[in-house]
């Protein structure tokens, strides 16, 4: 091990400096991070299972500091002093990939959340390849336990591929669901990653085969996983179609990678890597429960403009009558939609359940100002949808909770020309990661909720106070 390995880009390093680097470095930030912390920014007493939420968090740094007027003020020091030790992982992570001789621009997974595990163990795992590689000749060397394993023929190699991508695919979403009770990225897309790297890379063990080939191989794995999901009873069809835009073009980058590394193409073929996909899989899952991330508070607004005056609306915002079935895809699909609402008590204090398809939310109200504004918190949610399913009953854990209204209101704001603007929002919370692709979803789901709901009070207000034929 020499210090000049931090910088020089140009080395290689082994397995065992790669490793130790690493250690090292962590403990180095450490400490560093205690006093940067404590001294710049007055937040004392970080102990270390903080860090390792640091460490693990996927773009998030805990609440507790985000709060902290110190932290935004000088976070800017934290991240200067992050920059040296991000630089020296690159290019010891650079150098091991060279020692392997792997593709170096897979030190792009040093920073990408979740596939830095699968990078992090193929580079501790994979033994150096700096002598001369003998001749590819037939029995010039004893086969691997890969390759002895392994079909030969096109089809059966295939086969295998697919088999075990998607045994690792149905294994790991039981243990990352049922078990840790997570839907997060490693499993929207380290598991697809993963799975399309197994596929493509196992079916070239003996044989190179081609990029569309190995595509066609990884996206077969995929298919097979998703109705063996269906099947199992572990997913509904739902969910899945939800999932698939962010697992397909995870597994196809997989896959990608599987053909770059099969071992057909290598003369000196290492089995590591195969121990390095089936490794990553419990780093990340565990990771992100070690994690633990707080997810954020969204909030959705949607506004309609009502032709009656705010005392009129009102008495249909409180409570609202049967709703017509709807004509809305999404929720005929089996999206929880709203079917009517009852008022159980006057002023503050009084319960408000808005009755879903799936249940009621139970809502008590918080403020009550007729005819302006009514909020209310929410203390029960009930399930976000209903699975398409071949069997009768299929509940997921993401039904109960992972989708969860806190509080709602509505506001009605009188126009000049005597109607009313009538505005509703919902903040909410979705523990389903990554944030941001989920919001797409949950955000229009509530919106087209709202819009229903708004809607029919509009035709009910209107109707109210439309003048009678003759008159």
């Amino acid at each position: 091990m020499k210090p000049s390995q931090l910088w020089n880009w140009n080395g290689a390093i082994g397995r065992r400096d790669y490793v130790a680097w690493g250690f090292i470095l962590l403990a180095i930030k450490w400490n560093l991070d205690r006093f940067v912390l404590s001294s710049w920014l007055g937040i004392p007493n970080v102990g270390l299972d903080e860090h390792l939420r640091i460490y693990l968090q996927v773009w998030q740094v805990p609440s507790a500091w985000i709060e902290a007027d110190a932290l935004q003020r000088h976070g800017w020091k934290l991240m200067l002093v992050s920059i040296p030790f991000l630089w020296a992982g690159i290019v010891l992570t650079i150098q091991r990939l060279r020692s392997a001789r792997l593709p170096l621009w897979l030190a792009v997974l040093f920073v990408v959340p979740v596939l830095k595990w699968f990078l992090f163990l193929t580079a501790a795992l994979v033994p150096r390849r700096d002598e001369p590689e003998p001749p590819l000749l037939e029995g010039a060397r004893p086969l691997t336990w890969l390759e002895r394993v392994c079909p030969y023929s096109r089809m059966g190699s295939a086969l295998a591929g697919v088999a075990i991508s998607c045994v690792l695919l149905w294994v790991a979403t039981l243990l990352g669901t049922h078990g840790f009770q997570q839907y997060g990225w490693g499993l929207f897309l380290g598991l697809p990653f993963v799975a399309g790297f197994l596929a493509a890379m196992l079916h070239g063990v003996h044989l190179p085969r081609s990029l569309p080939e190995s595509l066609l191989v990884a996206s077969i794995a995929v298919v097979v996983g998703a109705v063996g999901f269906i099947l199992l009873a572990i997913e509904g069809i739902i969910c899945i179609a939800m999932a698939a835009p962010l697992a397909v073009p995870m597994a196809l980058a997989g896959a990608v990678l599987g053909y770059l590394l099969q071992p057909a193409r290598h003369r000196r073929p290492s089995p590591h890597l195969l121990c390095a996909a089936f490794l990553a899989v419990p780093c990340m899952l565990v990771g992100e429960r070690l994690e633990d991330a707080t997810a954020p508070l969204l909030a959705v607004r949607t506004k309609v403009d009502v032709a009656a005056p705010p005392e009129r609306v009102w008495q249909h915002v409180v409570e609202f009558s049967e709703l017509p079935p709807p004509t809305e895809w999404m929720f005929r699909l089996g999206i929880a939609y709203p079917q009517r609402a009852e008022m159980f008590g006057r002023g503050p204090g009084a319960v408000r359940h808005c009755v879903f398809s799936t249940g009621p939310f139970v809502e008590p109200i918080e403020v009550w100002d007729e005819p302006r504004l009514l909020r209310f918190g929410v203390t029960k949610n009930p399930p976000p949808m209903e699975e398409w399913t071949p069997y009768k009953n299929v509940h997921p854990p993401h039904l109960d909770g992972f989708l969860a209204s806190e509080r709602g209101q509505f506001l009605l704001t009188p126009l000049p020309d005597g109607g009313t603007r009538l505005e509703g929002t919902t903040w909410y919370r979705h523990n389903m990661w990554p944030v941001a692709y989920w919001q797409i979803w949950s955000d229009d789901i509530i919106h087209r909720i709202h819009l229903r709901v708004l809607l029919h009070i509009k035709d009910r207000a209107e109707v109210a106070v439309q003048p009678k034929e003759g008159l």
